[in-house]
């Protein structure tokens, strides 16, 4: 019997060649693009939560008010772990964690690359699998280094690498006691090639490694079965106890346990918590995942019922025969399973495809285990409920026909004022038009900060670190690099202009209160020409400038927003004190996107090259008279005379400005390739049930011929109703568009205004799909000779 079923399944596939093709189209498409979404989302899901030991796993986090605002910082004090693990029976292991990163030479290998210090406990907290050595004694002692396969083939060409030697920045040796696999992508450590023991670490000179610097990340292990909230309310005031003393108020600072679950997906701040994040993205393209997939089988719903006259008289002679209604649902039903197992396979082969271009635009490594058994169970299961999800309502509603009424032509009108069909094109192009919405704005947002006026010159501005021995010949390097035509201007800084490297709280200048104490200042530093370096605009004053005044190692630059902050009415030589000691105001720039170009911009301070924290970085003004590769070419040169055993590195400031908005694009693209692929599925319905409607009305569009009809106006007959429903979807899905957006624009300052635009041009587009779509099967029925048309049975 299910033989037979099958052969009549085929054999009906076979005869409607195209509504078989739109469906194993629109099925296949809709299944891969939710297919690609899950996999997306899993590996989001299992971001940081595949340890053996993740429910016990947590980090710990800093919280204070500063600014009247409560704030979380995930850096900590440098004691804080070995304090927990000795004070706490609770906590059964912590590791400190320092990324780094170090000039790592073989006997013919030199590379530049990140790693971290961490304690011996971190391999227990975190079980990456170690291809060789011993997990226990692998970091236990001072000169062993931990790398991965991926290093080792890089360094050795091998990764049996176990007892190599490695050099660290020309001076210290170190045997290879362990190596890892590589870690997975879904990891917050997939950045580190290499561990080092925290027994090496030295603290550098900008950090204490006191209580009261915030320079580490702190990682515990809870004993089996302890409760984390009792674990929290016991440890919460440690920072605060070993900070009497140290600063003026702790009676806020707290420190809590955050768990490994919720590292990646809930680290968003608000009012001193770690809320909603990155899951709010995963959940709308969950939701995005499953409307797709909702929306190719509403096609086949739709195709399927509009065939329902084709399908009438073989329902009533097979009842008449004595089939039961039983019969009939599991024949309706193995034909869309049938139609739904070669879209799946083709939906195979389209992820398959695909798959190397939808990583490279997730910034993921996805892959199908098509080895595994599970893979292809989940596959079957996958399909099978997809071709009941799509064939259900279908098989029920042809095998409802009473035999006496389809026998005799009586049976449901097609063109109805509600029907079920037209409901389900509504829904679909709803769907759309929010998506078409979103699209729209996500694109202005990122366009909107984008072009917000970033307050400094990012053309032909380069930053590199002085690693080696360029600090030791910062004053010949400048010089060269400025008389060798390949820069114009040269500055020593804390870091780039692009990126906060460090902040500040704790400042008093004149007429301040103990509540501006909590202020926090986003810090910089410099050296001399950071002006002209930079191309940021002075406002008053001066620039630092260490050449010309020795005194100006305890400058102080103010942008606008610090002067506001302040309540300065005259900043120029106002006296400020912080990091035990007093600076004077000498100039005021205005404001530059130091941080997040949707921020708000922060108070900041620049600051002379006597500060606790080192001018390690250049920032190098390329001559724009030069080639781009000339000048690349001669600072390199210079660079290397200088510090021959390093590689050359840099960044560019227009790179990593663009960089800031690289987030927002992937998200705008995702949405943008699903509202395509969306349109795309509802398109390929719209024009089948296009084709139906046209082929039932052909005797009317005949008549309406002969009696001098227009072509014009038969296009404009058959295409009227499809625009009606696109209407309806529209007022149903422009509100339900604003709130989704409005609610994603709350988490930045700097933001659009979502304006009628928008709606306008999403309603025009959506027209025009429509119109695109159902005007190929109108002018065909059109055109059609009015005789043949009276003539069709």
């Amino acid at each position: 019997m299910l033989r037979n079923y099958l052969k009549i399944a085929f054999r009906n596939l076979i005869r409607a060649k195209g509504y078989t093709s739109i469906n194993i189209a629109g099925l296949a498409v809709g299944m891969a693009s939710s297919a690609l979404i899950c996999l997306w989302i899993q590996s989001e899901l299992n971001y940081d939560r595949f340890y053996k030991k993740t429910d016990r796993l947590f980090q710990v986090c800093n919280r204070d008010v500063f600014s009247g605002n409560a704030q979380v910082w995930n850096t900590t004090p440098e004691p804080l772990a070995p304090a927990l693990k000795q004070n706490y029976p609770d906590i059964e292991a912590a590791s400190r964690y320092r990324p780094t990163t170090y000039l790592l030479t073989t006997k013919d290998k030199n590379l530049n690359i990140d790693g971290a210090f961490v304690d011996p406990a971190f391999l227990d907290l975190f079980d990456f699998p170690l291809s060789s050595g011993n997990r226990e004694t692998s970091l236990s002692g001072k000169n062993k280094i931990v790398i991965t396969k991926s290093l080792a083939e890089k360094l050795f060409g091998t990764t049996d690498a176990l007892g190599k030697i490695i050099q660290l920045d020309h001076k210290d040796s170190f045997s290879v006691t362990g190596v890892l696999d590589n870690l997975p992508d879904n990891t917050r450590f997939n950045g580190i090639a290499y561990l080092l023991p925290w027994t090496y670490f030295v603290t550098p000179s900008w950090d204490s490694g006191g209580w009261a610097s915030n320079n580490n990340y702190t990682y515990v292990l809870l004993k089996d079965k302890v409760n984390a909230a009792v674990v929290n309310e016991k440890i919460k005031r440690v920072t605060a106890v070993h900070l009497k003393g140290i600063l003026d108020d702790v009676s806020n600072r707290q420190i809590f346990l955050h768990p490994a679950s919720q590292w990646h997906l809930y680290s968003k701040q608000e009012n001193g918590q770690l809320t909603e994040g990155k899951i709010v993205t995963v959940r709308l393209f969950g939701i995005i995942a499953a409307l797709i997939l909702l929306i190719a089988a509403v096609n086949f719903v739709n195709l399927s019922t509009a065939r329902s006259e084709k399908r009438a008289k073989e329902v009533g002679v097979r009842k008449v025969a004595g089939a039961q209604k039983t019969s009939l649902v599991f024949q309706f039903i193995s034909e869309s399973v049938m139609l739904t197992f070669f879209a799946g396979m083709l939906a195979l082969l389209l992820i398959v495809l695909y798959m190397p271009a939808f990583n490279k635009l997730t910034d993921k490594q996805l892959s199908l285990s098509l080895g595994s058994v599970e893979f292809w169970l989940v596959a079957l299961g996958f399909t099978l409920f997809t071709g009941l999800l799509a064939g259900s309502y279908p098989a029920f509603f042809l095998a409802n026909f009473q035999p006496v009424k389809v026998i005799k032509g009586i049976h449901r009108p097609v063109n109805a004022v509600f029907s079920p069909r037209r409901g389900l094109v509504i829904a679909q192009f709803t769907f759309a038009i929010v998506l078409i919405i979103a699209t729209l704005v996500i694109k202005q947002q990122v366009n909107h900060a984008q072009n917000r006026v970033s307050g400094y010159d990012q053309n032909n501005l380069m930053f590199s670190y002085l690693s080696g021995d360029l600090q030791k010949h910062y004053g010949s390097l400048q010089q060269e690099l400025i008389h060798s035509g390949a820069a114009v201007s040269v500055s020593k800084s804390l870091g780039p202009i692009t990126m906060i490297n460090s902040r500040q709280w704790g400042l008093s200048w004149p007429g301040s209160t103990k509540a501006d104490k909590d202020v926090e200042f986003d810090r910089f530093g410099a050296d001399v020409n950071f002006l002209k370096t930079t191309g940021t605009k002075l406002l008053a004053g001066r620039e630092i400038d260490v050449r010309e005044y020795p005194t100006d190692s305890t400058a102080v630059v103010l942008n606008e927003t610090a002067v506001k902050t302040m309540h300065l009415k005259k900043p120029i030589g106002t006296s400020i004190a912080f990091d035990n000691q007093n600076w004077h105001v000498v100039g005021v720039v205005k404001d530059f996107i130091f941080a997040s170009p949707y921020e708000a911009i922060n108070p900041v301070i620049i600051h002379g090259p006597k500060g606790s924290v080192a001018l390690a970085w250049t920032s190098i003004r390329l001559n724009p008279n030069n080639p781009a590769i000339k000048n690349l070419e001669l600072v390199e040169t210079i660079f290397k005379k200088y510090n021959p055993g390093y590689p050359f590195e840099y960044t560019f400031a227009d790179e990593s400005y663009k960089a800031k908005f690289s987030d927002d694009q992937r998200t705008g693209s995702l949405t943008e390739l699903f509202t395509g692929l969306t349109i795309f599925i509802s398109c390929l319905g719209l024009f089948g049930l296009a084709a139906y409607t046209a082929q039932q009305r052909t005797k009317e569009i005949g008549i309406r011929k002969v009696l001098g009809a227009t072509v014009t106006s038969i296009v404009q007959l058959l295409t009227r109703d499809f625009i009606k429903l696109m209407g309806i979807a529209f007022v149903i899905g422009a509100p339900i568009g604003w709130y989704t957006m409005e609610k994603w624009l709350q988490d930045y300052d700097y933001r659009i205004a979502i304006g009628a635009g928008v709606f306008i041009l999403t309603l025009l587009s959506s027209i025009l799909i429509v119109v695109i779509t159902v005007s190929f099967q109108a002018i065909k029925a059109a055109l059609l000779d009015p005789v043949k048309s009276l003539r069709t049975e």
